[in-house]
């Protein structure tokens, strides 16, 4: 009865605030009189938005040759978004849930869910980010601010045949600020006693333009309560009360993003550093609470591009080099199991202490050649070097090296370093490709896009991902689209080289993941108000890697044993229903089965709605409304909870530019109903212990006030 009511009470909700806008929108002629620039911005968004993502050059939206969502900095203003995430899950077919590990995103494309979701492909400036310990954007990324985010283009399914590995289940390529006209400096202050200031400045310099974005964020992170944890089941064979369950999450945060950029004539150098420091373990490593333990991780980029748009008469090139170090370590003792646990036998908790450092170099060279009458061609090629080095592991548990004996409970740490018996091997990868890309413009209203990559890998091989895309311009309002793509993720080292872990054992001899996909999709364009999408989906996803247990020696060993089928569809709209109200909506359905259990494949909504109100109420002042409803997640095979709650999360945002003539400022309200909000905890261990039973909760009802000041 309470989830029904509070189904009707949103509805009401959404139902009135849309009823008082389109009424005061209709009736109110004065504000039909407004120069409003966001709106004609926003017209123009909806006849001329382009997105390069999906081929490397611009093209319209409607006729790019993929599923693509833009989102661009000022939808993000609007909605006011404060970190990635938030952004993220507005995009139809991807929801952003949770791992237990400091609450680190899960990016779920189209029902593709693993725990540390390396299946998904994030680039910042077209560079990917992705670590070689697990395959995604690292164990301490947690998100990151938007204010220095100029656009952000998402691709939906396979991009392999232009990206190469990871870009799996989708692509996400985050493009920051480079041309920052008004400096400003903001802050925002809110709930759990979040503090954000940022300072953007931009100009010419000697005739080199310059951009240089600071931001910082301090967190004690939301308090939402674990009821039983990983150690309430060990308290109960051993008669202890070490749990500390009950207990609040810990998601403590203190964050420093830097970024500049130079640019001159056809030569541009980005630096950046992104520090995460006195990150929480939020519901523990071992899913048993660690309101101890502490992350901290070190992220320093360079790269260096040239671009010739008109190297000779019909080739357009550029050259880049990039190089990305990570240094990931344990600052404060991480309490793997808390004091007292296993009968007392660990008085000063089961403690592990990880680290580790990643250098990833990349070069990367690729050019248009436009000689040829109807055909745009590119070709490319790159080397990359990997270097997974430093491993680092101090604990009190394990075997020791000097003895070759397994530890007694109750020993100090060891450093294990350097020994047999870390937790990691170290190691390098190298990989060189070559790629062949032909846009062939057949007809005005045909237009045919092909593409081949191959990549060697000094590790597992080679591997060979084409795509082939038809557009048709059906008439003047309708683009039709058939899409098929084949991808593939590399194994990550923890696969391939972890070591003396019984949860997790590497395989050296692992292949990459495949996936092929096969899409039909249309887009309609009437007028300069109104956007409609429709995307259908089919994919296979074959040599999952997944760790298997082994009854003989109580492990768990990573094995290409997986396979998975889905399909769905998404829909989208964007109108532009008045001089000043614009509405946003979107709907996704998914169904996607693991073939080796006949089940569901769990973990994923069925079913998404997002619905977003942006409306001008008076000069300069916007309200906006979002709703998420996600619904309908089946449990993963052998896992017999209850399926997970749908959730329908509503969020208000009051924006008032131009206040006391340089200064905007924005009130939100998060979660705005309090839903209990819960995303998927892990499912049975090779005991068949639920460690967290009850989800990972998520954040009630929370709020943020944003001032900004331009000049």
């Amino acid at each position: 009865m309470r989830k029904i009511i509070k189904v009707v009470l949103t509805t009401i909700t959404c139902i009135s605030l849309f009823l008082l806008n389109f009424v005061h929108a209709q009736n109110n002629t004065a504000m039909n009189m407004l120069d409003d620039t966001d709106l004609l911005n926003e017209l123009s968004f909806l006849r001329l938005e382009m997105v390069s993502i999906a081929t490397g050059t611009k093209q319209s939206i409607s006729r790019v040759p993929a599923a693509t969502t833009v989102i661009t900095a000022s939808e993000i203003e609007k909605i006011g978004a404060a970190y990635l995430d938030e952004i993220l899950e507005t995009v139809p077919g991807l929801h952003v849930a949770r791992s237990n590990i400091g609450y680190n995103p899960i990016y779920t494309f189209r029902g593709i869910y693993s725990n540390f979701n390396p299946q998904v492909l994030m680039l910042i400036n077209g560079i990917s980010i992705d670590t070689l310990y697990a395959g995604n954007r690292g164990q301490t990324f947690g998100s990151m601010p938007v204010n220095a985010i100029a656009r952000i283009e998402i691709m939906r399914g396979p991009g392999s045949a232009v990206f190469g590995a990871d870009a799996f289940a989708g692509v996400i390529n985050i493009i920051t600020k480079n041309n920052i006209e008004d400096a400003e400096i903001g802050m925002r202050l809110g709930s759990f006693n979040t503090q954000d200031w940022w300072i953007l400045q931009g100009g010419k310099i000697g005739g080199v333009d310059v951009a240089l974005a600071l931001e910082y964020h301090i967190t004690d992170g939301q308090r939402a309560i674990i009821e039983t944890d990983g150690q309430t089941a060990f308290d109960t064979m051993f008669g202890t009360k070490a749990s500390l369950a009950p207990g609040a999450v810990n998601l403590s945060r203190r964050n420093f993003d830097a970024r500049i950029d130079v640019a001159k004539d056809k030569w541009q150098l980005r630096l950046g550093y992104q520090g995460r420091q006195d990150f929480g373990m939020g519901a523990g490593g071992n899913q048993a609470l660690d309101p101890n333990g502490r992350f901290a991780d070190d992220r320093v980029s360079a790269d260096l591009t040239y671009h010739n748009p008109q190297l000779t008469k019909n080739w357009d090139v550029t050259a880049q080099l990039s190089h990305l170090q990570t240094k990931w370590r344990t600052t404060q003792n991480l309490w793997l199991y808390p004091p007292g646990s296993f009968g007392g036998a660990y008085p000063d908790g089961m403690i592990g202490n990880p680290g580790l450092t990643e250098d990833i170099a990349r070069f990367n060279i690729s050019g248009f050649y436009k000689g040829l009458q109807k055909h745009t061609l590119r070709l490319g090629t790159g080397f990359y070097y990997g270097d997974l080095h430093d491993v680092q592991w101090v604990a009190n548990n394990g075997i020791e090296p000097t003895t070759g004996q397994m530890l007694p409970p109750g020993s100090p740490l060891i450093n294990f370093s350097n020994t047999p018996y870390t937790f990691l091997k170290e190691g390098t990868r190298k990989n060189w490709h070559v790629f062949f890309q032909d846009i062939w413009t057949i007809t005005d209203v045909w237009e045919l896009t092909t593409g081949l990559r191959y990549d060697h890998y000094s590790d597992f091989g080679t591997t060979l991902n084409p795509r082939i895309a038809l557009v048709w311009q059906t008439n003047a309002a309708l683009t039709t689209k058939l899409l098929y793509g084949r991808a593939f993720r590399a194994p990550s080292f923890l696969e391939q080289y972890g070591l003396n872990n019984p949860v997790a054992q590497g395989n050296p001899t692992l292949k990459p993941e495949t996936i092929e996909m096969w899409e039909l999709a249309f887009v309609h364009q009437s007028t300069d108000k109104l956007l409609l999408s429709f995307n259908s989906f089919y994919y296979k996803w074959q040599e999952a890697i997944r760790f298997v247990p082994d009854l003989l020696t109580d492990t768990s060993t990573a094995q290409n044993i997986g396979s998975q089928t889905g399909y769905g569809f998404e829909i989208e709209a964007k109108w532009i229903l008045s001089n000043n109200i614009s509405l946003l909506g979107n709907y996704a359905y998914q169904r996607a089965k693991d073939e080796d259990a006949d089940h569901d494949a769990g973990n994923s909504p069925h079913h998404q709605i997002y619905f977003c109100t942006n409306w001008q109420f008076l000069p300069h002042w916007h309200l906006n409304t979002q709703l998420n409803w996600v619904a309908d997640r089946k449990r993963v095979f052998n896992d017999f909870r209850p399926d997970i709650d749908d959730n329908i999360t509503v969020d208000l945002t009051l924006h008032r530019t131009d206040f006391k003539k340089d200064w905007n400022f924005s009130i939100a309200v998060r979660n705005l109903l309090n839903e209990d909000v819960r995303e998927p905890s892990l499912g049975p261990d090779r005991m068949g212990i639920i460690a967290i039973p009850n989800d990972l909760p998520q954040a009630g009802r929370h709020y943020f006030l944003k001032l900004l000041y331009k000049f």
